[in-house]
Formats: structure tokens, C-alpha cells, sequence
């Protein structure tokens, strides 16, 4: 069994029936994770993609490249 991450609630996934890369999602706190690792089950979590963009703009703010 696999814990979220995120909720730490139990994760019904099964390791033969996921591959590396692909995308699960947690059925209590709807976070969404990326299978990095098959044995042992492996998972990162996925950041939204408006996130990314916001901290990309947040660190050249800093480094002055505004």
C-alpha cells in the first residue's frame, strides 16, 4: 500500500498496474503525483503548471531581470 504524500491516507495503487511517468491522483486531498519509481512505488508530486510559471517570474524579480 502507498501513502500520500500530501494526506498521508492509503493510495490504492498497485505497482504492476502503473508505469513510470505516468500520473495518480489522491482520492481524499486531490493532489496529483508522478510515478518516478516502480519497485519500491515511487512518488513526486506534480505541480500545476500556473504554479511553475509564478516562481519562475518570482526568482527573476529577484535576480533583477525585470
Amino acid at each position: 500500500m502507498v501513502i500520500c504524500p500530501e494526506c498521508e491516507s492509503d493510495l490504492d495503487i498497485e505497482e504492476d498496474e502503473v508505469d513510470e511517468g505516468e500520473i495518480v491522483s489522491c482520492p481524499e486531498c486531490g493532489s496529483d503525483f508522478e510515478v518516478v519509481a516502480i519497485e519500491p512505488l515511487e512518488l513526486t508530486p506534480v505541480e500545476d503548471e500556473d504554479e511553475e510559471e509564478d516562481e519562475d517570474e518570482e526568482e527573476k524579480e529577484e535576480e533583477g531581470e525585470y
